[in-house]
């Protein structure tokens, strides 16, 4: 029986702010639509999604359109990098990721590490593929833990490919029991 999973990274936000409430910015508003319309012909089962506000906004049009409700999982916030909890500029950002991705266990000090981060998440997404056995659900996600969750399977999902990816961005993976057999993109860059 195949579960797949949609793994939808949050569309485009302001810069600034506190990483829990930080909106979608207009273009983030519209690409939500996009999703939606895309995922329509998924015929999605559940809707789940990272506590952040930009991530649910951006799956929420998917669960009213099937009648349901965003469930939220802590465990899927995005991977804190620093103590403070905000954004952190793509200055200081990239250095952290690069030394992240090298040292999977390096963090900031209050931060978490990719090893952290990757335990947490790999957790829930577990038990969703279990929960879930033979359905289709969305998770709305963020760009490192998504990168984390599907590096759990293959290594090629590295700093490389999150840089790659965009905002927002879509990935199928298609699991067959907990065993992970593909990953197809589906966003497509307008």
């Amino acid at each position: 029986m195949r579960t797949y999973i949609y793994l939808v990274r949050h569309g485009d936000s302001p810069k600034y702010g506190d990483e829990r409430t930080r909106d979608l910015t207009e273009k983030g508003r519209l690409d939500a639509h996009r999703i939606t319309d895309i995922l329509k012909k998924e015929a999605i089962d559940v809707v789940i999604s990272s506590p952040y506000r930009r991530s649910i906004l951006t799956v929420q049009k998917v669960a009213e359109q099937i009648e349901k409700e965003v469930i939220v999982f802590e465990d899927l916030k995005e991977r804190i990098f620093n103590a403070k909890d905000t954004r952190m500029s793509d200055k200081d950002l990239i250095p952290l990721l690069e030394k992240s991705f090298s040292d999977s266990n390096f963090a900031l000090q209050g931060g978490e590490s990719n090893a952290d981060c990757q335990k947490r998440a790999i957790k829930v997404l577990k038990d969703i593929v279990n929960i879930y056995q033979g359905q289709k659900v969305v998770i709305g996600t963020h760009g490192a833990v998504m990168t984390l969750m599907m590096r759990y399977y293959d290594s090629k999902y590295d700093l490389n490919f999150l840089l790659q990816t965009t905002k927002p961005d879509i990935y199928r993976m298609e699991f067959e029991g907990q065993e992970l057999v593909e990953v197809k993109r589906l966003w497509e860059i307008s």
